[in-house]
């Protein structure tokens, strides 16, 4: 049950705390004063999607909390949160809307997504618009809504499962299908590319040696004036020793020496190891010399391979690897389609197994379905009378269909409105206010089949009046004793109805303007009810009729 809701800065509410009861909890006040601001607030804390647009002006940002009570520890979304209603089994939902559109959401006091609060949301409390009524002129939504009541989840999963079975089959042999021109052409170009590419004899890693190689072979003149110089600094020539000769005569001349000191044993142990690292240079650089063979031919032979690289690359893949990857799938492909006779027996084999199992599946969903909908019919039959509809006649309209992913039945709502008249689908006959009270009905047997705890109707009266306004407002009052209701309404006879009234008031302060939300007493509710049916001129006679439809709503109370 919501216990309390806190609202700072959304729209022309600056800070708002409405402590809602038990029951039947009811909202009025003038058009425009900020009812559905109320309920957009509601919407916020509850994750459904909002705008920075909400944030009242001049304000950085907005904040909602919403107070539940009796929530249960194993709600459904709520673990993978790592949040849990305290020990009272108290739950406390927060949102901040920035005005950059960042959002924080908490679910007592800890961090959670704008997914994951719209989740545990949705099982708190359910908020039903006064453009309900027009889902049901959408027949696609028709069948959702029978799913709903007959929880027809498991059987629809099983279905869908080999629906998806049957469906992936087909597109296996339309892939595979093709008239022998098609086929003809596409083998042809498969072998092309095949024989380019295995006629190339491609290695991997193969393109980065050649790069190395080339850029030697292109630089041939200075790769051998470079070891040249550096082998004559080094090793000399028949005239002029070079540096190992230098180091080594050093290197004698030291040894003489050695023995008389520590420093000097340290100075020729240094020189004879830097002779040694010379000598091992020199040999290095010499076997260098002596490896590069410069070839105009090879350096073309180089080249060409580059260029051939280049032109596949162009056409196959951005590395050689890539080209080879490439390679398999057109092989793969070319043999798919070599064998594609024999792989279409066996795939069309499967496919009669699975369009039977399909079949057999979608069978069972109509069955459970159709089950479902007589005793839906009967609900809402019952329902329609509740709400002063006798002489309507409600059906649910079943139609064979080829299989879809929601089934092997086009699903419609039908209905008679008046004695003697044929049954005709919803959108062709339904006025509005018969729209606005077949959606309670429906609104009100889902209802029953759902655990959550607090059901908002918002203007959901919309073309209801007279008589058949007070049978909503009592329908409203039965179901509040079995879940707590919160509406938003216009009409005196629901307001009365209420437990608790709410008036939402707008006025002007320091040129600004402000909403509060007062809880009324019955003084204030008789003047609201009277406000209510006879606009800004309070009679009276209007508060006399006020304070009797407030006895007549208690009386009706106490007798459900």
């Amino acid at each position: 049950m919501l216990e309390l809701l806190h609202i700072e800065n959304i729209a022309v509410i600056e800070e708002a705390d409405i402590q809602f009861h038990p029951g039947f909890n009811a909202l009025t006040g003038e058009t425009g004063a900020g009812k559905s601001i109320v309920i957009d607030a509601m919407g916020a804390v509850l994750g459904e999607r909002t705008s920075r647009e909400l944030i009242r002006t001049g304000a950085e940002k907005a904040f909602v909390s919403a107070e539940f009570s009796h929530v249960p520890a194993e709600l459904p979304g709520l673990a993978e949160t790592g949040a849990a209603p305290d020990e009272d089994g108290n739950l406390l939902l927060q949102r901040e809307i920035g005005g950059d559109g960042k959002n924080a959401c908490r679910a007592n006091g800890r961090p959670i997504t704008v997914a994951q609060l719209r989740r545990i949301g949705a099982e708190l409390l359910n908020i039903h618009g006064q453009h309900d009524g027009q889902q049901l002129l959408d027949e696609e939504q028709h069948g959702s809504y029978l799913d709903r009541f007959g929880k027809t989840e498991k059987t629809l999963s099983a279905y869908q499962k080999e629906y998806s079975a049957m469906t992936e089959l087909k597109a296996q042999i339309k892939a595979l299908k093709m008239d022998e021109a098609e086929k003809a052409r596409r083998m042809d170009s498969l072998r092309f590319q095949i024989g380019e590419l295995e006629r190339a004899e491609l290695i991997p890693g193969e393109e980065e040696e050649l790069t190395a190689r080339r850029n030697i072979l292109r630089n041939g003149e200075k790769y051998i004036g470079a070891l040249s110089g550096a082998d004559y600094c080094l090793s000399g020539d028949d005239e002029c020793g070079g540096a190992v000769s230098r180091l080594r005569e050093a290197e004698e001349a030291m040894s003489a020496v050695r023995n008389l000191g520590d420093d000097l044993a340290e100075l020729f142990k240094r020189l004879e190891e830097l002779r040694c690292e010379a000598y091992d240079l020199a040999e290095i650089i010499r076997d260098k010399r002596a490896e590069f063979d410069f070839s105009p031919a090879e350096l073309d032979a180089v080249e060409s391979r580059s260029d051939q690289l280049y032109r596949l690359k162009k056409k196959y893949g951005a590395t050689v690897e890539d080209m080879l990857s490439y390679l398999d799938k057109c092989r793969a492909e070319l043999d798919a389609i070599e064998t594609a006779d024999d792989t279409l027996i066996l795939l069309e084999q499967k496919l009669k197994k699975a369009e039977k199992a399909t079949l057999s599946a979608g069978a069972e969903l109509s069955r459970v379905r159709r089950e479902a909908a007589k005793v839906l019919e009967g609900r809402i039959q019952s329902e329609l009378r509740d709400l002063d509809m006798n002489k309507v006649r409600f059906a649910i309209e079943f139609q064979e269909k080829e299989p879809s992913p929601d089934g092997c039945d086009t699903i419609r709502f039908l209905m008679s409105a008046n004695l003697g008249e044929d049954l005709r689908p919803i959108a062709r006959i339904a006025s509005g206010g018969e729209l606005a009270r077949i959606m309670l009905a429906l609104k009100n047997v889902l209802a029953e089949q759902e655990s959550i705890g607090t059901l908002v109707f918002d203007e959901v009266d919309t073309g209801v009046s007279g008589r058949a306004a007070q049978k909503v407002a009592e329908k409203l009052a039965q179901v509040s004793r079995r879940k707590q209701v919160l509406c938003v309404t216009h009409l005196p006879q629901l307001a009365a109805m209420a437990d608790t009234h709410f008036s939402v008031e707008k006025g002007e302060r320091g040129g600004r303007t402000y909403t509060e939300v007062i809880l009324l007493n019955r003084e204030q509710r008789k003047a609201e009810l009277a406000r209510i049916t006879g606009g800004s001129k309070v009679t009276e006679a209007l508060l006399k009729s006020a304070g009797e439809l407030l006895d007549e709503a208690e009386t009706y109370r106490k007798s459900i």
